[in-house]
């Protein structure tokens, strides 16, 4: 992240071209007028103990470099737990990881300029001298471009900047003669053969020694790339061109970036995460701020503050606009499609996106920075470490931790922009848990697991070159770093480039013709730096008050100080406040109540309702702490279903004419009723309840008694339904999805919970069908006057009686070979055969996206987002007790299109073998994005 702070003017207008001095003066104003605000709040920390904090992290640095030059110099990186270097083809190989390893000193290179912040003057003269006379460019080894960019030419050019300031300042470096750039010069020469494609995007590896292509470099085979890859590359690009006069790193990196402009989504403005090098097809079509993209956008808010061209300005604001439409679902970030924007491509956030907060500082949108930042730090205090991916109730995804320096980025950037002691607190909590659970007598490991505390023998040389240097800067005052580092951006290896570049050997033609001083559009151009007073609007507490509702979001123990408040206000006669098991969204008073309490009622496109709470839009204080509360009861209400016993899936067989037994759809569970486990299937005709949602007295008892009712899923509790059902006479029932399209093939099945009152009284069993699988005995129903179905906890044989009644027809052949086809392709969907019945599985695709809603017990996440609440709330489904929350402080449930069962019904009639052809397609559709994913 940058340390020129928030922009390139701060309240006033900065020319095209303005003199370097008067970027970083505007750039400083920015985050000087930010920190006054903050004289207020969380207790301030003193400078003593600033003092303290800033030494242990000179001491932890020195153990760390100390036993890397002691023990691996000069190999790439420290193993720390063997004590050895780590050098390319003697370890075995870690695959796409080793690509970072040259046999080039790496951790050396990158810590040059982490030296001279940490005031390590003679340590950094020596280092120089180390690099000048050791480090061979000249290797026979493939690396990633991206990686030796970023570390390798980024550390190159961050020593030379800080070399050269050192030896203006005339104590040090006074021999220095450019050697450093001069070697930067070579290693970019050497990458430039990557750019030698269609589309100017670069090959993600290339051979030091031979480049690309030829057959001894071993590379130059590849396709895709990611965008980040080619998009990270303009900072040291332009450096070295604006350094050197030589344009063309310059030009190769502009074209690269100009490319993936144009080969953005255009009705969304997203990227993708891997392109093409040679077509500009996009290969995998997701869209985040993490793994894959996250620095490319990074890179276009940053060229323009260090190179002065606002055609890049451009671009980052049309594509934070897509970012805070689509991906944002505060304090979230979750992938997206770039084709369906508002579809969630993952119920799983990696660590990289925890740069984003300090990204958004540097942009000026401090809100969400700091709702984000405090998830995450929650995160942190429940694992220790940031996982390097966590699912959006909070749960390690993957369980490793390589000792990541992006959140301590974004927690020195959003103390620079606030001044809130608070994030004083955050660092020392990073600096004790590095020291506590990282720490090894040879410098510092990598966790191979955060639930266990288990260690990985590495030391990125990443750990050098950015953490020590975020933290340091962290509790440092002006005083005690040697240089003003607003003079300089951080790159996203946070390697030192001075600002003064913007007005050096500029020989690049820059699309914007814009004049010198001309005023250009606020609805285009973002130039200035958050104002104070509306940042912050007369409240000391505003970043405090946007935290709050944050702090018990992934611990989901509910505060029993406020419960105590609330008691003794009932006493007092005091209407008792609303409670989450009661709540039902089709009551206007509750509606009203929710309101009073600062929780907001979000319809999304695909109809279902989602709640938020936002505690500085309640009524009062004491409203507020009921909407966190009445949260905070909806995340207990999933937890508890989550310490339950899990139920395997169970299985609807479809027996009668012209079926016997052939298909078999996986069916949910539910934790009341008759267990099918336990006793004997039951088997009967269904027929369709009215209403169709089974959430009151059934008009039609006759129609149902004796039969398996269909019931709609919305609008009531899974139990209220079989009450309804039972009372009528039905001997079982089948919840059927009402989210059109959904299917066990690419959502996990869930247990229907109960209301949170007993349910002992219901006495028949209760099954789920997505809407896929439902709408097979719908079909059926329509084409066939009466079908008879088996529920049981696993598919039976076929009735080789009744088949025998009547041969199938062709049509049915047709059927089953169909449905064999789709079941190879899935465990969802079985096609049993006589002597060797199978048993479906949920679990198939256990990262699969599945909607979110209050009958889920251990469903997938939310899976759209509409930042725009409509004014009239529509019913809610209220299916079960237990909340797929994802453990936040955010409610989703689904919406009923309609009550009336004709409407569903009154489609056209699809026939049971186009179904089952289209299953085969989405199976295939959702194995490749599997594929992708991995």
């Amino acid at each position: 992240m940058s340390g020129a702070g928030g922009g390139r003017g701060c309240g006033s207008r900065v020319p095209q071209r303005a003199p370097w001095n008067l970027v970083a003066a505007t750039a400083a104003l920015c985050l000087v007028s930010a920190t006054s605000v903050w004289t207020a709040g969380a207790a301030p920390m003193s400078r003593e103990e600033k003092q303290r904090l800033g030494n242990q992290v000179l001491e932890m640095f020195d153990h760390a470099y100390g036993n890397y030059m002691e023990h691996a110099y000069p190999a790439d990186e420290l193993m720390p737990l063997t004590c050895r270097g780590r050098v390319r083809g003697q370890e075995p190989s870690r695959g796409d990881v080793d690509d970072a390893l040259g046999k080039f000193s790496l951790t050396l290179i990158d810590s040059l300029d982490t030296l001279v912040v940490l005031n390590k003057t003679k340590e950094f003269e020596d280092a120089v001298r180390k690099v000048l006379r050791d480090v061979n460019l000249d290797n026979d080894v493939v690396v990633s471009v991206f990686e030796t960019n970023i570390r390798v030419l980024g550390g190159l050019l961050g020593g030379h900047s800080l070399a050269i300031m050192l030896k203006e300042k005339g104590e040090y470096m006074q021999w220095y003669n450019d050697e450093l750039l001069q070697m930067a010069k070579q290693l970019g020469y050497k990458l430039l053969p990557a750019f030698n494609t269609t589309s100017g995007l670069p090959y993600p590896r290339i051979n030091l020694k031979f480049g690309i292509r030829k057959p001894e470099a071993r590379t130059g085979t590849e396709t895709d790339t990611c965008t980040a890859c080619a998009g990270t590359l303009i900072l040291e690009f332009a450096a070295l061109s604006r350094f050197t006069g030589a344009t063309i790193f310059e030009e190769y990196a502009r074209k690269a970036l100009d490319f993936l402009w144009e080969k953005r989504q255009r009705s969304s403005n997203l990227v993708g995460v891997t392109i093409n090098i040679h077509t500009g097809d996009w290969v995998r079509k997701d869209s985040g701020v993490g793994a894959g993209i996250d620095s490319y956008y990074e890179y276009l808010l940053k060229a323009y503050v260090l190179l002065g061209d606002d055609s890049f300005l451009e671009r980052f604001n049309t594509h934070y606009d897509a970012i805070m439409r689509y991906i944002s679902q505060p304090p979230l970030l979750l992938d997206v499609h770039i084709h369906k924007p508002m579809l969630n491509a993952r119920t799983w956030m990696d660590a990289l996106l925890a740069f984003f907060p300090g990204l958004q500082v540097l942009k000026g949108d401090i809100r969400p920075a700091i709702e984000t930042h405090e998830m995450l730090y929650q995160v942190i205090k429940k694992h220790n470490f940031l996982p390097e991916a966590f699912t959006t109730d909070f749960r390690v995804h993957w369980a490793q931790h390589p000792l990541r320096p992006e959140f301590a980025e974004s927690t020195y950037f959003l103390y620079k922009a606030t001044g809130d002691p608070y994030y004083l607190e955050v660092g020392k909590t990073l600096i004790e848990n590095l020291n506590k659970y990282a720490r090894v007598p040879c410098g510092f490991a990598a966790m191979k697991d955060v639930r266990t505390g288990s260690h990985e023998d590495r030391m990125d040389s990443f750990f050098l070159a950015e953490m020590f240097k975020y933290l340091y800067l962290l509790f440092a005052d002006k005083e005690d770093i040697i240089f003003d580092v607003e003079d300089y951006i951080f790159t996203t290896e946070a390697h030192l480039l001075p600002l003064w570049l913007s007005t050096t050997n500029q020989s690049i033609s820059k699309k914007n013709t814009t004049s010198d001083y001309t005023e250009l559009d606020d609805s285009n151009f973002d130039w200035t730096c958050p104002n104070t007073q509306i940042l912050f609007p007369n409240d000391p507490l505003y970043a405090q008050s946007i935290r709050e509702p944050l702090k018990n979001v992934v611990d989901k123990s509910c505060p029993r100080g406020i419960i105590r408040v609330r008691e003794e206000s009932f006493r007092s006669g005091a209407k008792p406040p609303l409670r989450a098991r009661d709540f039902m969204a089709t009551n206007p008073e509750h509606l009203e109540i929710l309101k009073k309490m600062g929780v907001s009622l979000i319809h999304l496109k695909d109809g279902r309702v989602q709640l938020v709470q936002h505690a500085i839009q309640a009524a009062s204080s004491i409203d507020a702490e009921d909407g966190l509360r009445f949260m905070q009861e909806m995340i207990e209400l999933s937890s508890q279903q989550q310490k339950e016993q899990q139920l395997p899936p169970r299985a609807v067989q479809i027996v009668s004419h012209p079926f016997f037994g052939r298909v078999v759809l996986t069916a949910g569970p539910a934790q009341f009723g008759l267990d099918l486990s336990k006793h004997k299937e039951t088997r009967g005709f269904v027929a369709s309840s009215k209403p169709y949602n089974g959430c009151s007295e059934l008009t039609n008892p006759e129609a149902v008694m004796g039969k398996i009712a269909l019931i709609q899923r919305g609008q009531c509790m899974f139990a209220e339904k079989a009450r309804n059902i039972q009372n009528a006479g039905a001997i079982g029932g089948i919840v059927i999805d009402d989210n059109e399209g959904s299917s066990s093939d690419t959502a996990p099945l869930f247990q229907m919970a109960g209301d949170g009152k007993d349910t002992d009284d219901i006495k028949i069993p209760m099954l789920f069908l997505f809407s896929k699988e439902g709408s097979i005995i719908l079909d059926a129903m329509r084409e066939y006057e009466e079908v008879e179905v088996l529920l049981s906890d696993k598919a039976k044989d076929r009735d080789p009686d009744m088949e025998n009644e009547e041969q199938p027809s062709s049509e049915n052949d047709f059927q089953n070979q169909s449905a064999e086809q789709m079941a190879s392709g899935s465990q969802e969907v079985d096609l049993v055969d006589e002597e060797s019945p199978e048993e479906g599985s949920s679990n198939s695709h256990p990262d699969s996206s599945s909607p979110a809603d209050r009958d889920s017990a251990a469903g997938g996440p939310p899976s759209e987002q509409n930042s725009h609440p409509t004014e009239s709330p529509e019913p809610t489904r209220l299916d079960g007790e237990c909340t797929d929350l994802d453990n936040q402080l955010e409610q989703q449930s689904d919406t009923e299109e309609d009550s009336n069962p004709n409407v569903s019904w009154g489609k056209k009639v699809q026939p049971i073998d186009s179904i089952l052809a289209d299953w085969n397609e989405d199976i295939e559709a959702f194995e490749m994005m599997e594929k992708d994913e991995l």
